[in-house]
């Protein structure tokens, strides 16, 4: 059983990926050209780059760093500690002098030295790096995540933009057909005036026939400007999806295809896990998960280690004893903070929760449009297939009739008729296959099968 439902599944993968081969490579340099050019999908880059930046500066919070610090400091005034230099050593140097009978021990004065260094300068340069900082680390894998949210946030414009891109395509596809189709109503229009105007040479019909071609004419000829008009706006917004100048030329291919009408496609076996929106939804719960350990990690320390090697003296002095090495070691340990930590662990638990609720509900709408796109698209094959017929009766209908018309034995209103009816059938089958051909472009965006790497 399952190996029938494998080889189920791989026909309907077939059928999505393989429906009008030919004109799928056009249609792929189209999507290119637009994954490549968009400005919105531009946008989305941009920000994943910045994501990719952040990614890098959280990897160098590792490494040592190294500043180079200074300061130079001017000083009068203020405290003093007054050393009693001469009152200690006066009494002594005088008794020498005497027992010497000489002035080898001059007098001292006492000093007042100044607290504040005056003339004094300190230059050297500190490199320090964490040896353990949980914070660090953790921030390094929010970075990772915020990638991957990124990441999923490009991939999920993309599909839209192929989807939309697809739709324009064939928007544009049906507006040209129906240009071709009406074109081909005003050629037989205009038969049916020279047809018309021989019997009314000959006095076989009256001019009211005459009459009433003319009038159709001229409303053929608004139905052509007014698809024209709709085919300019197709090409202006499928332009705009590639970011081209709006009124550049498509290329267009005459040659496409005509869908099959004979497979249906079913959900039974199909998923909507690899939506990138549903990646989003994991990838934000990861972030609130790592966050949650941030917070229960507050009880281990952080430890940092740092060195300087410089110079300090006065008037700028440099020299063996000015030159120096301090180094040391740095520990925090933040032991009570009122239950902080604990609240906001609560606080991360509760966006996990909600994370996954929101994941569920996501996931069942996205089965639900899935269900949808696929009906719609068996709904389109149905009706492509019935119009198809249509186009076929009322090609023979019409030929039928100008038959019995030419030889007398119809009115011309009923031509008209007949003619008016392969109209809306030909119209019918180019919007059917349109249909058919948007619809498969859903049911791929909902699969998210389109490969856009």
């Amino acid at each position: 059983m399952s190996t029938v439902i494998t080889k189920i599944s791989t026909f309907i993968a077939l059928m999505l990926v393989c429906h009008s081969a030919f004109p799928q490579n056009i249609l792929d340099g189209y999507i290119a050209e637009a994954l490549k050019n968009n400005e919105g999908v531009k946008q989305q880059q941009f920000q994943l780059d910045k994501s990719l930046q952040a990614l890098n500066e959280a990897r160098t919070l590792f490494l040592p760093s190294v500043s180079l610090l200074g300061t130079y400091n001017l000083a009068a005034g203020g405290r003093t500690i007054d050393i009693p230099v001469g009152d200690l050593m006066n009494p002594v140097y005088g008794t020498l002098n005497e027992l010497t009978h000489s002035n080898n021990f001059p007098m001292l004065q006492n000093e007042s030295i100044l607290l504040n260094p005056n003339n004094f300068y300190d230059a050297k340069f500190r490199t320090s790096m964490p040896l353990i900082d949980a914070e660090v680390y953790y921030n390094k894998q929010i970075k990772k995540q915020s990638i991957s949210l990124q990441q999923a946030s490009v991939n999920v414009y993309k599909r839209a933009l192929v989807k939309d891109v697809k739709e324009a395509w064939y928007r544009y596809y049906q507006a040209i057909q129906s240009i071709a189709i009406y074109r081909d109503a005003l050629s037989l229009v205009e038969k049916n005036i020279t047809v018309n105007e021989s019997l009314l040479h000959n006095g076989v019909r009256n001019s009211t026939a005459l009459t009433r071609a003319q009038t159709e004419k001229q409303k053929v000829e608004a139905q052509i400007a007014e698809a024209e008009n709709n085919s300019r706006n197709a090409k202006a917004y499928f332009n705009f999806l590639l970011n081209k100048p709006l009124t550049a030329e498509i290329t267009n291919d005459s040659t496409i295809t005509a869908p099959a009408t004979s497979p249906t496609l079913s959900t039974a076996d199909k998923s909507v896990s690899g939506r990138e929106e549903l990646q989003q939804i994991s990838v934000k719960e990861n972030l609130y998960g790592l966050n949650k350990k941030l917070e229960q990690a507050h009880m281990i320390p952080k430890l940092n280690t740092f060195i300087d090697l410089g110079s300090q003296g006065f008037n700028w002095t440099v020299n063996d004893q000015s030159r120096y090495y301090f180094f040391g070691v740095n520990l925090q340990w933040d032991l009570f903070a009122w239950g902080q930590h604990n609240y906001r662990i609560k606080q991360a638990q509760i966006d996990i929760s909600t994370t996954q609720l929101e994941y569920d509900q996501t996931e069942k709408a996205f089965q639900l449009q899935l269900d949808q796109s696929v009906n719609n698209y068996n709904t389109a094959v149905s009706n492509y297939s019935s119009a198809s017929a249509q186009k076929q009766l009322a090609e023979k209908y019409y030929t039928d009739q100008l038959k019995a018309y030419k030889a007398g034995q119809l009115l011309y209103i009923e031509l008209l008729d007949a003619e008016n009816q392969l109209t809306t059938a030909q119209l019918q089958l180019s919007l059917a296959y349109a249909n058919v051909r948007i619809a498969e472009a859903e049911t791929e965006r909902n699969l998210a099968t389109y490969p856009i790497n």
